[in-house]
Order: C-alpha cells, then sequence, then structure tokens
C-alpha cells in the first residue's frame, strides 16, 4: 500500500505581517469575490499556491476530499462550478470570540515557519459551516497566499440541533415498535455518538449490542486497562466529562460513563441483541433481531431500517493465527480480546505474548507485576511513543481551546501537511528521547519510525496499529523483566512450550496472541454476505488524497455506512455522517 507523500511548503517571505486580522480579511474578500461569487479562475493562483491544500468535508460536495495544488484546485472549481454542483457560497472570518479571530501560528514542528491562522464562518446551499485558512506571504509576488484552506459543513438549514437555546422543553416519549430510519450495530464509542449526533437532527436510530450493558466492550476488556490518551482528548460531544475526572481513565470508569451517556442522551438501544439476517431490498433494508433474555428466552423482530451503520470497533474479528500444536497445549492460550487479567500470585509461571503493540505490552507488564516469568515474541518493528501526555496532548490541554475549536484546528490540517509535520515531530521526539531508543535497542527491540519517518500517528492512520504508547512497559523491557525475542514467530506448539522458528523452545505455562483483528469489510461479510460485500470498497486507511476510506462516508453499498475510530475520531467524524444520513432523508444526497 502506498504511503501519502509528504508535503512540501512553499518558498515564503518570513517578514512578521503588520496586522494579521487585517490580512486575512482581505484574502476573505478576495476569495469571495474571485471563486465565489465572480468566478475568475485565473485568480487561483493569487490565493493559493502550487503547494497548498484545500481540505473538504461536506461543503463543495457530499463526500470528503483534499484537492492539491492551483492546478487540481481550479480544475476542481471549474467542474463543480460550471455544473452547479458546488454548495459553498460565501465565507466569513469567525469574529464570534477572540481565541478565533487571525492570529499568527506556528506551521511547521520547528516551529521556524509562522502563519496567519483565521477561523472561518462558512454558508452552503444546504446549511452552516466552520473552517481555516492559514495565509503565507508569496516570495515571488509578495501575495498572502492560502497554504492550506479547510472547509467543512456543520449544521444543516432548518435542522438545527436541539442545544442551548434550542433545547427541548421536556423529554419525548419513545413510540414502542415504531420502525428506526438508522439501525446502528454496536454500542461502543462510535455507535454512541453516531446516535446522540442523529438525534439531534431528528432522525430516528435503534441501537444494538450483543453485550448485556452498554460498556461492556470496554468493561469486559483485560483489568488493567487504562486509555493512553488524555482525558481532554476524549471528551464525549454534549456531554463532557467532569472537571474532577482523572487524566487517564480506566476502562472500567469508560464503561459507566458510556453507560450513563446513553441514559443522559436518551439513546434508544437493545442489548443483548444480535443481527441475525440482513437484505437490501433496493430502497433500504429488510432485517431480523434477536434478542436473548436473562433466563434463556429469545425474542425476533424484523425491521425495515433505510440506513445501516456498523460500528462493531475498528478492528473485526480476532485474527489468530493456526500453529502447528495449539491442540496439544496443556494451559490457558488466548487471543488479547478475551484476556481479562492475569491470575495473581504468579509464582514465576511462564507466559509468552506473541504481539507487540499496545495490548501486548499492557498484558506483559500486568503478568509481570503478578509475579509472572514473561517473554514477548516480536514479529516485526513498532513505533514507541515516550511520551507522558499529564498535562495534555496537542491542543487538548487544560488551558487550550474548547474541544469543538481543537477539533477544527486539528481536523483542518491536510493528512500530507500532517504527515509533514508528524516527520519533524519525530526527529524531535527521538533525539529528546536518544537514550531511551537506544537503550530499548539494545535489548533487540525493534523500533521504527512509523511511514516515511512521520511517527505513530500516521502509522494509525494508514494501519490502524503497530504502535505503543509508553505506560511503564518500555523500562521493564529495558531491563530485561519482560524478555523479547525479535523478528521472529512461533513456528510450533507444544505440551509445555512454544518453538520459534529459529528452533529457540521456550517453556510455557500460558499463551497469549496479542496479533491483531480482520478488518471490518470482513466483518461486514460476516454480516451481510459475500452480495454486499463485493460493492464494498476498503476500509480504513488513507486514499490517495489523504482522507480516510470508506469510513463516515459512502461504503460503495447503499444504505451501509462504517463509523469506526478512537474517541476523537469518532467525537468529530460522527456529525459529519450524522449529516449525510439526514441530507439522504431530506433527498439532498444518494446513498453509496
Amino acid at each position: 500500500m502506498a504511503s501519502v507523500e509528504s508535503a512540501t511548503y512553499p518558498d515564503t517571505d518570513p517578514t512578521p505581517p503588520s496586522d494579521a486580522s487585517t490580512i486575512a480579511h482581505e484574502w476573505v474578500t478576495s476569495f469571495n469575490q474571485q471563486v465565489l461569487s465572480a468566478p475568475n479562475y485565473a485568480c487561483v493562483s493569487h490565493l493559493f499556491f502550487d503547494e497548498s491544500y484545500w481540505r473538504d468535508h461536506l461543503c463543495l460536495s457530499w463526500d470528503f476530499h483534499t484537492f492539491h495544488g492551483v492546478q487540481n484546485i481550479t480544475s476542481m472549481l471549474e467542474h463543480s462550478l460550471n455544473a452547479k454542483a458546488c454548495m459553498l457560497i460565501s465565507i466569513a472570518i469567525d469574529g464570534t470570540a477572540p481565541s478565533r479571530e487571525p492570529k499568527l501560528a506556528k506551521l511547521d514542528s520547528n516551529g521556524e515557519i509562522l502563519c496567519i491562522q483565521a477561523m472561518l464562518d462558512l454558508k452552503t446551499k444546504v446549511g452552516g459551516g466552520r473552517g481555516v485558512v492559514r495565509l503565507l506571504k508569496d516570495s515571488k509576488d509578495s501575495l498572502w497566499k492560502a497554504y492550506t484552506l479547510y472547509t467543512s459543513l456543520q449544521s444543516l438549514d432548518g435542522h438545527a440541533e436541539s442545544t442551548k437555546f434550542n433545547r427541548p422543553s421536556g423529554v419525548e416519549k419513545r413510540k414502542e415498535g415504531s420502525e428506526p430510519a438508522v439501525l446502528i450495530i454496536g454500542a461502543g464509542q462510535a455507535g454512541l455518538l453516531c446516535a446522540s449526533r442523529l438525534k439531534q437532527l431528528n432522525v430516528s436510530t435503534l441501537i444494538i449490542d450483543r453485550n448485556e450493558r452498554v460498556g461492556d466492550n470496554w468493561r469486559n476488556r483485560y483489568r488493567s486497562l487504562i486509555l493512553h490518551d488524555p482525558v481532554w482528548y476524549n471528551h464525549f460531544p454534549y456531554l463532557p466529562f467532569p472537571e474532577t475526572w482523572p487524566v487517564f481513565t480506566p476502562k472500567d470508569k469508560l464503561a459507566d460513563w458510556m453507560h450513563s451517556y446513553a441514559q443522559s442522551m436518551d439513546l434508544n438501544v437493545l442489548n443483548s441483541t444480535a443481527l441475525t439476517k440482513a437484505l437490501w431490498t433496493g430502497i433500504g433494508w429488510e432485517v431480523i433481531l434477536t434478542t436473548t433474555f436473562p433466563n434463556g428466552a429469545v425474542r425476533t423482530r424484523t425491521l425495515r431500517p433505510r440506513h445501516i451503520i456498523q460500528a462493531t470497533g475498528q478492528a473485526g474479528e480476532p485474527k489468530i493465527p493456526l500453529i502447528p500444536g495449539m491442540s496439544l497445549f496443556r494451559g490457558p492460550l488466548s487471543h488479547s480480546s478475551h484476556f481479562r487479567g492475569a491470575t495473581p500470585n504468579g509464582n514465576g509461571k511462564h507466559v509468552i505474548v506473541l504481539g507487540s503493540s499496545n495490548s501486548a505490552h499492557d498484558i506483559a507488564q500486568d503478568y509481570y507485576n503478578n509475579g509472572y516469568d514473561v517473554t514477548m515474541i516480536q514479529r516485526s518493528s513498532i513505533c514507541v511513543d515516550p511520551t507522558r501526555y499529564f498535562k495534555g496532548k496537542g491542543l487538548y490541554t487544560e488551558d487550550g481551546p474548547s474541544t469543538e475549536d481543537a477539533d477544527l484546528l486539528s481536523y483542518s490540517v491536510p493528512i500530507p501537511v500532517l504527515k509533514r509535520n508528524e516527520i519533524e515531530g519525530t526527529r524531535i521526539l527521538e533525539f529528546q528521547h536518544k537514550e531511551f531508543f537506544e537503550r530499548l535497542r539494545s535489548v533487540g527491540f525493534l523500533v521504527d519510525s512509523g511511514p516515511d519517518g512521520a511517527g505513530r500517528k500516521l502509522k494509525f492512520l494508514e494501519k490502524g496499529g503497530g504502535y505503543y504508547i509508553d505506560v511503564g512497559a518500555s523500562a521493564l523491557i529495558m531491563d530485561g523483566h519482560i524478555k523479547v525475542k525479535s523478528g521472529e514467530e512461533i513456528s510450533s506448539i507444544t505440551a509445555h512450550s512454544v518453538i520459534l522458528t529459529d528452533g529457540t523452545e521456550l517453556p510455557a505455562d500460558e499463551v497469549v496472541f496479542a496479533t491483531g483483528y480482520k478488518s471490518m469489510k470482513d466483518t461486514a461479510r460476516n454480516i451481510f454476505g459475500d452480495k454486499v460485500a463485493r460493492e464494498l470498497k476498503d476500509v480504513w486507511g488513507l486514499d490517495e488524497e489523504g482522507e480516510l476510506k470508506s469510513v463516515w462516508r459512502g461504503s460503495g453499498h447503499p444504505g451501509l455506512w462504517f463509523a469506526a475510530g478512537n474517541l476523537a475520531l469518532a467525537r468529530y467524524y460522527s456529525r459529519l455522517l450524522a449529516l449525510q444520513i439526514k441530507a439522504v432523508e431530506e433527498g439532498w444526497m444518494s446513498s453509496a
């Protein structure tokens, strides 16, 4: 899979501007006049660099796109404006708060390039939006031009969210037996957040989940699991964590919060329920749901939703290798998804953990802390991030911008520009923690710097895994408390040992496969069958423009959507997915 190319910076005049606000307002005026009101395509080069990016989420079309360079931006505008397909009408400087007004900001990780950054208010044919422009001064013609422009739909005319001054006067009674327009499979963070966004747009939604309670997808995981991202990064929409919330959230605390969130947001959730049959009729779905009650009774129900959101997790079914001799093994052998925690007082029992990403490290650390002799089998290199995010992460801090503004600024960065920043940031990280990485490598642990040196964030976006945010296991590896065998696989298993591809035999009383998961597309095939799966595009990873493939956007099959990612990703993109579904319901866009 080809990696997204890293951005290049244009040749610019580094002289600080005398008045950032005036320059930003003048650029916006020129943009409105020369691009939107009375298009003059020859003037695009006066507003953008050859190296520029315009990232758009649902303002130019009902999809996600990133256009690179004057030629591509001009071609896009000519096509969409001539076809009257462009939904964007005008942009304006957002002056609703001092923090949103034009200001100087760092463009690169080194802080060597300063830009004028301005938040924008947008008007489209269907609703309102927000955006961000970052301006640099061209060294060739001394014009201020946009290096990055981001436009994002945030609301639909006539369908305002029921928040703040528009909040409901009471609680709407749920109609028993009513048909939902949307069925969401999975009550994890992606499913809950999609449901809460759809509820605000008055789209009837039902969530189903195999688990007995909302939050069990976290509650049933290993006991030592704690979120590696800080609280400011993980807020839920409409109902942020309280000010007393810990920086790093234990999994049971998150599970309980998800349960209370579903109740507080009046979400319609049906637990202990599976989708046992799904048929696309050409205009919607006909599905059979099976609910199992505590007494063993089973009830089936047929529904006809127009949309299904598969929110079963970024990963699919557990990927368990088939290794000769597995049936001979006398001890516990499990996948990390089924691991609940090490039994206390291991008394030196030997544990083999196959894998080396986040879960593998957490599980190995848990075993060591409970007195086991632990060996990690590392099949390939990973990214390791030694940063401790006690005070926050990027824009997400106690004294940073609001969560909505932080999200806007974060997602306004086109992925090629993000990659350039992450390459710079990874170099800085590896220099600042040089001893840390040297010690890891000295014990044979395989460390990489991510795609083209862009670190773990790009590895997450491109591959969905292959990294570890250190919360203590790295020191145990450096000190030899967790042993590592790198670049090897398990070739066979005996009753009390594993044999590696290099012939090494390691004693084993327990084995855990932290070997990852199949794709969401594989899960979709299991749920909907081969006919539907053949129409689906690839799910997850980045397309040639740097946008996520098929997640939060059209899947390739009408009426079927994918929702996945961490809390921050789900918080931002759930609104965009809800807007698309509402647009389909209103007849403004097609679903595919």
